[in-house]
């Protein structure tokens, strides 16, 4: 989101969570992010290195891979806390960046790690296929994605990671591994949400389906006591539903509800929704701010890929203004977790900008947040504030304890790394595949250390 330009004068260190965490902002100043500044796009983060390689080609990664003892790959930069930091060296795979290959029969496409998604639905769409979902920003990295679980919303639809069939990985020995879902089972299943520890993801190999059309209606004003009565229906009641929420004055400020076009079908929007009313223009999820990057709604039909996202393909932010932590519930505590939260109020709006609140189906991938478990998303975009944020994020934390609460990868978070990893039952499993693939700790960073290894 593109939010106030002025400029900020703190750095940032590792987020490492509970006891464990480290400053987050020191005394170097951070401007607009540039290519020597080496900061994630909102600024709150600077890397540990300005050590950055750009490879062009498989061989070239494996030439660096061999070279260098410790090294991240750094992606588009989305991720607010220090996942992708190295304090050796960077790579990055941004100008590997092309299709691969599209099979039409097998419904799937191929492409280079460094591609994103704004670059690839365009593509689908023209050769008539499709994602099954997207996040909200499209600029970010398909891998950098899957590797982190990100997600958009929908009961029916798992997060970005489960559209992926096959991966090519160069291992810290500089092989090249690759996994299929159909042929490696639980190693597959170990190694899409793989946090950058299993080495570098060169090739992704996605699950497509036909094309299609969506339409997204925005209704304001939605009463909480409705949420709490008819929750799963509300979920339901589109392909991809998204609650926004400044958690004051007992309701959600917006609800967006992204349907399907099918052929012949015609869709309307009705004008109340459960208590709420049809906005009657097109809307930023923080209703104050501008609607010209947003995505159409109004009830407008386009492709799949101009109406999933809440920004528009050419909208790439640069300099958010912005925080952002996540946490994921098990959807049947969905109501208990909101009104937890909502408790909460007066601790969290003060430094709030906006919350979101998605639905994501269950997978079966190791280190996803809904593993075994349809899910609730709660968000929070916060104001860049870090000193106070960071004293009500374990607020948060414990009020949604009894739910064994599990935070989004990139995002910001205080969970002490004994209770986070008691909330993945794989992890022993995971690092176990690590051990087999990273034997010397190669792509081993501060962050994974701290929160799998303490």
């Amino acid at each position: 989101m593109n939010f106030s330009k002025r400029q900020f004068i703190k750095r940032c260190a590792a987020i490492l969570g509970g006891s464990a965490m480290s400053r987050m902002f020191g005394s170097a100043s951070v401007g607009a992010t540039s290519e020597s500044a080496l900061a994630n796009w909102a600024g709150n983060y600077r890397y540990s290195t300005d050590r950055l390689y750009r490879a062009r080609s498989l061989e070239q990664v494996q030439e660096f891979v061999k070279q260098h003892r410790q090294l991240k790959v750094l992606g588009t930069r989305h991720c607010f806390n220090g996942i992708a930091d190295s304090t050796h060296d960077l790579l990055s795979l941004r100008e590997m960046d092309q299709v691969v290959a599209l099979d039409q029969g097998s419904r799937t496409v191929t492409v280079e790690a460094g591609m994103s998604y704004g670059q690839l639905c365009p593509y689908l769409d023209e050769k008539g296929f499709a994602l099954h979902n997207l996040a909200s920003l499209p600029h970010i990295s398909i891998a950098g994605a899957c590797a982190t679980a990100t997600h958009g919303s929908g009961v029916k639809n798992g997060n970005l990671a489960t559209a992926v069939s096959a991966m090519e990985i160069v291992t810290a020995g500089g092989e090249v591994l690759k996994l299929s879902r159909d042929t490696d089972g639980s190693t597959f299943q170990g190694s899409v949400v793989n946090l950058g520890a299993l080495g570098v993801v060169t090739k992704v190999t996605l699950d497509v389906q036909p094309a299609f059309l969506m339409r997204q209606d925005v209704y304001l004003n939605l009463p909480t006591a409705q949420v709490k009565d008819h929750f799963e229906d509300i979920a339901s009641a589109g392909y991809s539903v998204s609650l926004f929420t400044d958690w004051q004055k007992g309701r959600m400020n917006e609800v967006w509800i992204k349907r399907r076009v099918d052929k012949g079908v015609t869709l309307a929007a009705k004008p109340e929704f459960y208590g709420a009313t049809l906005a009657t223009r097109n809307l930023h999820p923080i209703v104050e701010l501008s609607a010209e990057n947003c995505t159409e709604q109004m009830g407008v039909p386009g492709p799949w890929y101009e109406r999933l996202p809440h920004f528009r393909m050419g909208f790439t932010p640069s300099s958010g203004k912005e925080l952002q932590s996540e946490y994921f519930v098990p959807r049947r505590n969905a109501v208990e977790a909101i009104l937890a939260v909502e408790r909460l109020r007066d601790h969290v709006s003060p430094h709030l900008m906006i919350s979101e609140l998605r639905t994501i189906d269950a997978d079966q991938l190791w280190m996803s947040p809904c593993y075994n478990q349809p899910s609730l998303a709660i968000h929070f975009t916060w104001k860049q504030d870090w000193e106070s944020v960071r004293k009500v994020l374990p607020m948060i934390e414990r009020e949604l304890a009894p739910f064994k609460v599990r935070p989004h990868w990139g995002k910001l978070f205080t969970l002490a790394p004994a209770q986070l990893q008691l909330r993945y039952e794989r992890c022993g499993e995971f690092k176990r595949l690590v051990k087999q693939y990273d034997p010397q700790d190669k792509f081993r960073n501060e962050f994974l250390a701290a929160n799998l290894y303490s």
